[in-house]
């Protein structure tokens, strides 16, 4: 658990790095160094993008990752099936959870839109059980609203 991340400036860097540049995929990249720098206790923090029915690995910081997702699969493709926030606080308990990193105890996963439509997901892990709590969904909501008005999503 980080009490201490000051999302609202994590926002106003990462709108100030995204005001002039719109590629999606510079953006992206970019947006997760920043999360992966600023965050405490996370191994993985990055984006998977929405190709039809499955999640493709995005800019991330972290291990090497799972390339593909299907829809429904896993934290990462549960959330962007359900187009929902999701916060697991044990991932070994997660039904059909795919361990990628071993490490990973816990995660969050937030949809991003563009024009009302599942683009992306941000997917982040931790090696701490419990690690993400109301706070941090609600400012990693905000920063992904960042990322929602900044791009241009023609990836």
């Amino acid at each position: 658990m980080n009490e201490s991340t000051d999302y609202s400036l994590l926002c106003a860097q990462l709108a100030e790095m995204t005001r002039t540049e719109r590629d999606a995929i510079a953006n992206l990249a970019n947006a997760s160094a920043l999360l992966y720098m600023s965050l405490d206790n996370v191994n993985w923090a990055g984006f998977y993008l929405v190709r039809k029915d499955q999640l493709v690995l995005g800019p991330f910081q972290g291990k090497p990752a799972c390339i593909r997702i299907d829809f429904g699969k896993g934290v990462c493709g549960k959330a962007a099936a359900d187009d929902s926030i999701l916060v697991v606080p044990d991932v070994h308990a997660f039904p059909g959870h795919i361990a990628c990193d071993a490490a990973s105890n816990s995660e969050i996963v937030i949809p991003i839109h563009h024009a009302g439509r599942l683009t992306a997901v941000l997917d982040i892990d931790s090696p701490l059980y419990k690690r993400f709590v109301r706070e941090d969904r609600e400012g990693l909501e905000r920063f992904c609203a960042v990322l929602e008005a900044n791009c241009h999503w023609h990836i």
